[in-house]
């Protein structure tokens, strides 16, 4: 595991990571390549999820939520930010909204009646979002492209920005194809007054076992000129992070994986070291983590990253925020939020 350092990156002669995303006989591999888990590992993985989970890894009391009045999100401030649950964050930047990996199912599962179920409800109702200006997508498992949310925000989407082949995927939804852009690691676009930089990560994608990595997995430099964000998609540790950071940074805030890791998928999922480790890699300001409470997806306790990585950035003087689901976050004014999970966690008397 990596040792957190706040050394600033620096450009080496030969870049870490390629031009593109590499790929192999129609599939997209990463630089660094994951353990394979093959059949076996995946039902060892399965029989596991079904049998052998503890109790602590859902809440035993509700977690709080923070309703959005759809009336106030016209006067809310540029640089604002909502949590919305797991990794779907509503951003405000220049009059605009945007939107990351839309998930407002009840089930992170391709079945109604099976498969994580949310801890709790969106802070807003899907059909009650605004107008938005995009929405930026990281891959397309499950728990980061809800298809009946994209089917539903179509029609008041400008722009749909994913990484290559998933914005196929959308088309075939029936989503415009003029609406979509497609990108490959280190391209870029402009949306408006945002630029977004598709970037490496370390993951894996598909939705059937047939289709494993026939679409990319990346994640976003989102610049909007007064400030810059990172968000990470789902991803493993890898050292790529630094590059990012050095083409990229320094950024105003990451919003960074922290949860659904495990000893059994190491490389896809970063642990809260890495976490960490990342976001100075990053260059980072502020740490926002995300990919957590939100749905059961691995075997430690459900607020155990929140806990880790509190005590992590303590040690190492970074600014942690943690707003509540549906609490308004500033970029421009940043604060650490409530560490409002805490009392959740004590075990009942």
């Amino acid at each position: 595991m990596a040792t957190a350092t706040n050394d600033t990156p620096a450009m080496t002669d030969r870049p870490l990571l390629p031009a593109g995303a590499p790929r192999h006989g129609g599939r997209f591999q990463n630089v660094l390549p994951i353990a394979p888990q093959g059949l076996r590992e995946m039902l060892g993985i399965l029989w596991a999820m079904w049998t052998a989970k503890p109790a602590t890894t859902v809440p035993n009391r509700p977690i709080p939520v923070h309703t959005i009045d759809p009336a106030t999100l016209p006067t809310v401030a540029d640089g604002s930010l909502f949590r919305l649950g797991h990794s779907t964050v509503l951003l405000k930047l220049h009059g605009e909204f945007w939107l990351t990996d839309p998930v407002f199912a009840e089930r992170a599962s391709p079945f109604s009646f099976a498969g994580p179920r949310r801890f709790h409800a969106p802070p807003i109702a899907l059909d009650d979002l605004p107008p938005l200006r995009a929405v930026i997508l990281s891959h397309d498992h499950f728990d980061h492209l809800d298809r009946d949310a994209v089917v539903r925000v179509a029609a008041r989407t400008g722009t749909f920005v994913a990484p290559l082949g998933v914005g196929d995927r959308l088309a075939g939804w029936g989503v415009d194809p003029a609406k979509v852009r497609q990108l490959d690691w280190w391209e870029a676009t402009t949306v408006g007054a945002v630029t977004l930089t598709a970037v490496p990560a370390r993951h894996f994608s598909g939705r059937t076992g047939r289709d494993r990595d026939r679409t990319l997995w990346t994640s976003w430099v989102i610049d909007a000129g007064a400030s810059r964000i990172f968000f990470s998609g789902d991803t493993g540790y890898h050292e790529g992070f630094r590059e990012i950071g050095a083409r990229h940074g320094p950024f105003d805030v990451t919003l960074l994986e922290n949860g659904g890791y495990d000893r059994r998928w190491p490389d896809v999922h970063m642990q809260p070291e890495q976490t960490l480790q990342a976001h100075l890699d990053l260059r980072g300001r502020w740490l926002l983590p995300v990919h957590n409470s939100t749905f059961d997806l691995a075997f430690h306790p459900w607020h155990e990253p929140l806990d880790r990585l509190l005590a992590l950035a303590a040690a190492r003087g970074v600014d942690l925020a943690t707003p509540a689901i549906g609490a308004r976050w500033s970029v421009a004014q940043p604060e650490t939020g409530a560490r409002w999970w805490r009392p959740l966690s004590a075990p009942d008397r």
